[in-house]
């Protein structure tokens, strides 16, 4: 590797649809050039469909890619995670690529764990300026029975219907569409009857309105649901509103983390978790923003520790 330069070659994924067009604010052109002394060879490819940046991230490793870069949302960051999970998985040993996410989605909670609000302009060349001790190896959640991975989480309850609710708003952009997703949702919301179990035990047996499993501390960009989650600690948290909760006045406080010593709230940590509607209604559920199907009343759980490297400030190191 030449002096200077954090990678020898890398892939750019860019998601052309991300944050409802936003997308186009941070186009490939402008990315390559950003990162021209610093990458010997960068390699820009949109995606084309769903599951595309999948595709492409398990081929960066295949072809010893040292870097991936993804402009998009926590979507396509998820995708891309993805991939290169199930590359590890596939071929055990294979070095993977460091990531770096460029905020274009609508919530960018995942960009936020690792780098607050700070604009990408400032923290993409700091990131590919530093040492390689500026990698962090990041926790991943795997939902068994979707077979899918997940960076900040899977959420029942309120946590998914909010998403499905902002995904049918029209009018309104980024964090304001999640926040009346917000109140349409919780207008409506009733409790429904769950079991949770935690490398285990049973947690809860009883009415609950939303949970929320993963290792980001954020959810929609803006609800600080886990406060005390750590991205690279081996553990995922749980946090569980049951049925007897002030659902309003808890997700107000959720947006400083101050939920979670109040009654009604249920937060642990774990390594195997199993969420099941005890009435056999099919669970509401999503994963990094994305809206599970299958119609499935159970939920399992279980954790990766420390297997995405991520490029992070040097204070997280």
């Amino acid at each position: 590797m030449q002096p200077g330069r954090w990678a020898d070659s890398g892939v750019l994924i860019t998601n052309p649809v991300a944050g409802a067009g936003r997308a186009d604010l941070v186009d490939a052109d402008t990315l390559t050039r950003r990162c021209a002394d610093l990458v010997g060879s960068l390699t820009a490819i949109g995606t084309r469909h769903r599951g595309h940046a999948e595709e492409i991230a398990a081929k960066a490793v295949a072809d010893g890619a040292d870097l991936v870069i993804v402009a998009g949302g926590d979507g396509t960051t998820r995708e891309v995670a993805s991939g290169l999970v199930r590359a590890s998985l596939e071929r055990p040993g294979a070095a993977l690529p460091a990531l770096f996410c460029v905020p274009v989605g609508t919530a960018n909670s995942f960009y936020r764990e690792l780098w607050s609000d700070r604009p990408w302009q400032l923290t993409l060349p700091e990131a590919l300026s530093g040492p390689a001790r500026r990698v962090r190896h990041v926790d991943v959640a795997h939902i068994r029975e979707s077979d899918t991975y997940a960076l900040l989480g899977t959420g029942t309850g309120v946590v998914a219907e909010v998403l499905a609710t902002a995904n049918r708003l029209t009018g309104l952009a980024g964090r304001d569409r999640y926040r009346q997703a917000v109140a349409d949702v919780v207008a409506a919301h009733r409790p429904y009857p769950t079991r949770i179990t935690v490398d285990g035990e049973v947690v809860h047996d009883g009415t609950v309105q939303l949970t929320n499993i993963g290792g980001g501390r954020y959810r929609a960009g803006q609800f600080r649901l886990m406060p005390r989650s750590v991205l690279d600690d081996g553990l995922l948290d749980l946090c569980v509103f049951d049925g007897t909760c002030d659902l309003v006045e808890l997700l107000n406080l959720t947006r400083e983390g101050r939920h979670v010593e109040r009654p009604g709230v249920i937060y642990t940590r774990g390594r195997h978790f199993v969420v099941e509607r005890t009435d056999g209604a099919p669970l509401s559920l999503e994963y990094d923003g994305e809206m599970a199907t299958g119609g499935r009343s159970r939920c399992t759980v279980g954790l990766l520790a420390g297997v995405l490297p991520f490029l992070a400030p040097p204070h997280q190191a």
